[in-house]
């Protein structure tokens, strides 16, 4: 009898050591799955958000490409043009005038070269990393003057903080599409945009004061929502408001104290 005790005791020992082994064997392979599964959304995020990366770089490249032939167009142009005017008149003109005509002919041909200066600045994508921000659109907004198209205000409230580059990338091209709907459909004299850095987050405010629209009617709009989409890549809240008659006005609030907020956001949207 206490043999017959004795073995079922040892065949219970033997059923509940196979029972944590099959359940540690399992639940090391479930373990197995699930990091894989993150590790591989973690790649896919971090590929997605290289991706866009890229494709905001390909959009800047593009816009300022038509950048280039406005300018070529309406600034550039006209120095040439009124450059050539003088030659023509020196050429016939040989007198005391000359050196006086030379000047002007010598300060057109700087105020060129200047301008060609600045276009280079717009056709390269990195101007964005290497002179921030800011001064991306400001050489932005400089260009809208210039050119006549509105009457544009950079304000800028407390002190620059450092950006992750490709966040500003980033930034930057959802600004640059709203600056873009802007100039083809809003039909505004105005464009007024804010940055204010704060304790924890960039806050930045861009309003125009053209036609406006409904907001029912463009809720699926593609460019809203890429907005958008650009805006969660870089965890950053952005709202659109508009109405007809009263223009549009785009926030948008950006975490400044995240170090992984941008692969964290995109896992997030992924999951």
């Amino acid at each position: 009898m206490l043999e017959k005790e004795q073995i079922l005791l040892i065949v219970y020992f033997i059923i509940i050591i196979l029972f944590f082994i099959i359940f540690g064997i399992v639940f090391f392979i479930a373990f197995q799955k699930r990091k894989n599964k993150l590790l591989l959304d973690k790649f896919k995020a971090e590929q997605r958000f290289e991706d866009e990366i890229f494709k905001s770089r390909i959009e800047i490249q593009e816009q300022a490409l038509k950048n280039v032939s406005w300018e070529l167009h309406d600034n550039i142009g006209q120095l040439l043009s009124t450059a050539v005017m003088q030659i023509n008149i020196m050429g016939t003109t040989i007198d005391d005038k000359t050196s006086e005509s030379l000047q002007d002919v010598r300060k057109l041909v700087g105020d060129s070269l200047q301008e060609i200066r600045s276009l280079s600045k717009t056709l390269n994508h990195e101007v964005i990393e290497n002179v921030g921000l800011e001064k991306s659109i400001m050489v932005e907004l400089t260009r809208f003057e210039k050119l006549n198209f509105l009457t544009t205000e950079l304000i800028i409230e407390g002190e620059e903080v450092h950006i992750d580059p490709k966040d500003e990338i980033i930034i930057y091209r959802i600004i640059q599409e709203f600056f873009s709907n802007t100039i083809k459909h809003a039909e505004a004299s105005n464009l007024v945009v804010t940055l204010s850095y704060k304790e924890e987050t960039l806050d930045i405010r861009i309003q125009d004061d053209g036609v406006g629209f409904d907001m029912q009617s463009v809720q699926a709009n593609s460019g809203l929502l890429n907005m958008k989409s650009r805006a969660a890549l870089v965890k950053a809240e952005l709202d659109y408001i508009s109405s007809p008659g009263k223009g549009v006005l785009l926030t948008m609030s950006y975490p400044l104290k995240n170090e992984n907020k941008s692969i964290d956001t995109v896992l997030k949207t992924t999951s």
